[in-house]
């Protein structure tokens, strides 16, 4: 994003993923895997030694998470977006073509200097389409709509969440990956990688989007193969009809939210529950698990205040905690809003990136126990049934919590950082012109 800012020579080298964890004779993923054993350890099911050698087994080798979590979309994103070398997104950390990769990509910025090739020379709308539909093909992290949002404005390029959403109606995931699928990140690479599942939605993709080989990503994706077909599976064939992020409105959210609804389990896509609402993180952490909590498995567990301005920092807590007293009658998921994120590696019925937060006044700010909530996929829709007049009420007693700073960074952050639906990004480094280099000699 500085390059961006700056419009210098830049090149992305992926830090790569990873090798497949393998714990008593399953394979596994971190953080998705890790996620479900801890599930397990909450509702007493397995100690914490057992939890210990989970964890050991998830991490064998240095790389990043090895599912389809935030690092593997960026990755893969940097590459599709014509910013990374062709190829290289997918190459797992410790696999020998990863340092033959990074000498690579060494010697390629040297001679994009001397050819004076910009990121403004390579990004365009195109580019951002391109990356959206590799997105929604991969199952990616709900991150990413942050994340190209913000990455878009530093190039000078606007992007909303109704074209995700217009995207993610049309593309399907084809890459059959944790923590939509059954796969891990090293049976991606081995089945082609990138250039494979760039190879399957060539038709639907620009592919005279310029990169930073000085060619286009047609010529990046010559002489790639499918290797496996039940990792990258065929146009007709996916593993869901739709992308994996889908966009909700509607007046809980009225700028936008989204859902993986891929790692959503499907009863939740046209639900009705009671709010149980926690007004922060620490209220959540002190009452979740009490006995005494009244929330049953069809509850609509709320976060308020973990926003951009809210927590602050709009941190990873989306994936709120089941109540151990529903873990341990089996209840594995549960339908959940908030105005935070949530890692890549996660899954759920996790409603996240609420717009406008809670904090600044946002209608998530207004909900109370009780309150009857409508989640409805389908139709891309997020309602809060409460009467209108009612919620007016509530909006002239709502009153602000109490920022944690007044001065320094912290308060210069709160002061300027956008919401979730424009990037979560300093609004005055969005658009306008490059920012020279400074004059030193």
């Amino acid at each position: 994003m500085a390059a961006l800012t700056m419009d210098l020579p830049a090149i992305y080298m992926p830090a790569g993923p990873m090798l497949r964890g393998y714990y008593a004779g399953e394979t596994l993923g971190s953080g998705t895997d890790v996620l479900r054993y801890w599930a397990d350890k909450r509702a007493g099911l397995i100690d914490q030694d057992t939890f210990e050698n989970v964890v050991g087994g998830l991490s064998r080798s240095a790389g990043t998470c090895m599912v389809m979590g935030t690092a593997a979309t960026m990755m893969s994103i940097a590459e599709t977006l014509g910013l990374a070398l062709p190829g290289s997104s997918s190459i797992p950390a410790v696999d020998s073509h990863h340092a033959l990769m990074a000498s690579a990509t060494g010697r390629r910025i040297v001679e994009m200097i001397w050819e004076d090739l910009k990121p403004s020379d390579i990004l365009n709308q195109s580019s951002f389409d391109n990356a959206t539909i590799v997105d929604m093909a991969l199952g990616g992290s709900t991150n990413a709509m942050i994340h190209l949002i913000a990455v878009a404005g530093r190039a000078g390029i606007k992007l909303d969440l109704d074209q995700f959403d217009k995207i993610s109606r049309t593309i399907p995931v084809v890459a059959n990956i944790k923590p939509s699928g059954k796969f891990l990140m090293e049976d991606f690479y081995y089945a082609g990688g990138l250039k494979a599942l760039l190879l399957r939605l060539a038709d639907k993709l620009d592919l005279d989007a310029k990169t930073i080989t000085g060619g286009t990503l047609s010529e990046n994706i010559k002489g790639a193969e499918v290797y496996d077909n039940d990792v990258i599976l065929p146009l007709d064939k996916p593993l869901y009809h739709e992308g994996g992020t889908a966009i909700l409105k509607g007046n809980l959210a009225p700028n936008g939210c989204v859902i993986k609804q891929t790692a959503a389990d499907p009863k939740f896509y046209n639900h009705k529950g009671k709010a149980v609402v926690f007004s922060n993180y620490s209220d959540l952490s002190a009452r979740i698990d009490d006995p005494k909590l009244v929330v049953d498995e069809n509850s609509v567990l709320v976060l308020q205040n973990s926003g951009p301005i809210g927590a602050p920092g709009m941190p990873e807590w989306g994936m709120l905690p089941i109540p151990k007293k529903l873990l341990k009658k089996g209840v594995r998921d549960m339908v959940r809003i908030s105005d935070c994120r949530m890692s890549g590696t996660a899954y759920g019925t996790c409603i996240l990136h609420i717009s406008p937060e809670a904090a600044i006044g946002g209608p998530l700010a207004l909900v109370k126990d009780g309150d009857i909530i409508e989640l409805n996929i389908h139709d891309r829709e997020l309602n809060l049934l409460v009467d209108k007049k009612e919620l007016e009420k509530r909006k002239l007693k709502w009153k602000a919590p109490k920022f944690p700073a007044s001065r320094g960074y912290t308060a210069l952050f709160a002061q300027h950082v956008t919401q979730a639906h424009e990037g979560c990004d300093f609004d005055f480094l969005h658009f306008g012109e490059p920012t020279p280099e400074p004059l030193i000699f």
